[in-house]
Formats: C-alpha cells, structure tokens, sequence
C-alpha cells in the first residue's frame, strides 16, 4: 500500500518545526528517521494531511559530554549513538542497548528522539531512559521545558509531550564510582521486537552493598516500566546476599496487564521477563564488582 496524500514540510530550525506543528494542529504529524511512522502510514493505521520532516534541524544532532551528564540530539542516529566512544564511556547501557535496535539500516536511520518520543512498549531506547533517570528536553512556542523520563511516558504510544511540541535533546546522568549496566532480551529472531526485555543498572559502595540501581523492563506492558518497588528492596543490601532469581522475580512482581500475543502468553512472556532481569542483574553486578 501507500500512504494517503500528504503535505510535505521542510523546516531548517527546531522553532520553525514547532510554529508549523502549532499552527497545522492535528492534522500535522513530525518525522525523524521515519522508521516506525514510515511503515505506518504506508498501511494507512495512520493518516496525516502534513508531514513536518526534521531532517534539515542540524541543531538536534549531536552528541557532548557536559560534566556529570550527556546531552544527545534528539535527531541524532542509533548509528551515531552506537559509534560514539563518548557515549560507551560515559553511559554504556546506551551503548551496549544500541546493537539490540532492528538491524543495521534501520540504526542508519532511525534516530534516538524518535524512538523515545514514539515510546514503543518494547523498544529499548526508552527502557534505558527510565533507567538511567534520564532527562528529556521539549521545545514548543510556548518555550523549553525539562521532563523527567518518570514522568514521560504515560502509555501505549503516548507520551506526555504537547501536540505543538518537539522533542529537542536527551540528558544522561553519569554513573560514577563502582557501577555495572546491562541489557538482555528475548526475541523470536535477531532484530524482532524483544517478547521481554530488561535494563540492569547497579552501583556499589565500598563494602559491596548495593548503593543505586535502576532496573528497566521493556516488551512486558502497554508501556516501559521501572521496577520500582524491587530497586527500593535491594538498595542498602550486600549483593553476595541477593539472589538473582529474587530480582528477577520481585522486579516483574509487580506486572499486572503482561500482554498475550500470537508469539506468546501473558504468563510466558512474565516468566521470561524475570529471567532477563535475573540474566542483566548477574552482569551487571559482575561488573561493578571488578572495578
């Protein structure tokens, strides 16, 4: 199929991008890499009369180092992402999760700011966001704002992003000190969406307690979650004391509306999911524990 017909906007800056998204309302759609909202329109799930194309923004590309943080360009590629030895020393959960996206055309094109921004339950940009307690930067005509990646996604495919608003940068804290990451998922085949994925961010403390963590899951509900409930359990523990199955188990606990599918059951992909988080957390551990 094709896409239905569709007004077609080049615009050179973020502003620019953001006044035309303001004044063409909802009949106005932004588009980035184009590798999810592409196939989309093609079947016609979704029909736009414009299409605002960032492709032209070179201020949402980029990847600095800025103290104790890493600002990305929304417009920046997964491939830039996964290239970047900033990015692999300074947040390598980024980096190692980068690899897991599709398969290397679609890295080459699609970009981190829409992956984020088009917050599909089992992708895994959006997961690491979560993690790493990410801060998401939006431009509108009203002005920028900061949004907490907690409070960012807010459901399946839905986002707390204004209609007239651009998703312009994302900020990663560094981890410092004794810290290990880790992302592990289960597919049907290599670059398939996960049925069930985690993120695994650990930090200990000098006496190999358990001092910060984030633990991600991703493919597991209509929307990515943090298992909450499960960091605040371990946080203060000594990790030699802490099962990895436990963590498995107490972070998708919690799991109530697991999706059931052709390719799986809501109670398989539980079961699965425990065992990711129990698979990152040994990794991640490990390697905290070496430095």
């Amino acid at each position: 199929m094709k896409p239905a017909a569709f007004e077609y906007h080049s615009p050179a800056t973020a502003e620019e991008a953001v006044n035309l998204l303001a004044e063409l309302g909802d009949e106005a759609k932004a588009i980035a890499g184009g590798q999810s909202l592409v196939p989309m329109l093609a079947l016609r799930l979704a029909v736009f009369d414009h299409l605002v194309d960032l492709g032209r923004v070179t201020e949402l590309r980029g990847i600095e180092v800025r103290g104790d943080t890493v600002w990305i360009g929304a417009g920046t590629t997964h491939a830039a992402v996964g290239r970047s030895e900033e990015v692999r020393r300074a947040v390598p959960l980024l980096s190692r999760a980068t690899p897991h996206i599709g398969h290397f055309q679609i890295r080459n094109r699609g970009t981190i700011g829409g992956s984020i921004a088009h917050a599909d339950a089992a992708a895994e940009y959006p997961a690491v966001a979560l993690t790493l307690d990410a801060q998401l930067e939006a431009l509108s005509p009203r002005g920028r704002r900061t949004i907490a990646a907690a409070d960012f996604f807010t459901g399946m495919w839905s986002t707390a992003l204004e209609p007239d608003e651009l998703l312009t940068g994302i900020v990663f804290p560094v981890w410092h000190g004794r810290s290990g990451f880790a992302v592990e998922e289960f597919a049907r085949r290599s670059g398939d969406f996960a049925l069930a994925g985690a993120t695994v961010a650990v930090r200990i403390d000098a006496d190999s307690c358990v001092e910060r963590c984030g633990i991600g899951l991703f493919g597991l509900a209509p929307t990515t979650e943090r298992a909450a409930a499960a960091e605040a359990e371990l946080i203060g523990r000594r990790v030699s004391e802490i099962s990895a199955d436990e963590v498995g188990h107490a972070a998708t606990a919690g799991l109530t509306s697991v999706p059931s599918d052709m390719h799986g059951s809501g109670d398989y992909r539980k079961r699965i999911g425990a065992q990711m988080v129990a698979r990152a957390w040994r990794r991640a551990v490990d390697e905290a524990g070496n430095d």
